[in-house]
């Protein structure tokens, strides 16, 4: 059993009636009342990705084109900048 570890970027930004939250390395995202919230919906749905794309033999990364790059868009709104750290264990059999 070998565990992985996977350390992804979050970036938190002001919205109008909250927050979002992106993960450019893997183009998820999310959104909350509060910056902690989004912080834990963030790494949530990260985790999850992770796990399907791993399971379903699919690219882990699939980062945001520059051009839909919101920390280039709106730099101005970002509020926070997260390590996001998954860890899991890999089992081989046959």
């Amino acid at each position: 059993m070998r565990k992985s570890k996977f350390i992804f970027t979050g970036i938190i930004f002001k919205e109008r009636n909250g927050y979002s939250g992106i993960c450019p390395e893997v183009d998820i995202a999310t959104d909350g009342e509060s910056i902690e919230q989004t912080k834990l919906n963030l790494t949530e749905a990260v985790s999850l990705y992770i796990e399907t794309a791993v399971e379903n033999n699919i690219p882990v990364l699939r980062p945001i084109p520059e051009d839909e790059n919101p920390m280039h868009i709106s730099p101005n709104n970002i509020v926070e900048r997260i390590p996001i750290k998954i860890d899991f264990e890999i089992h081989a059999y046959a």
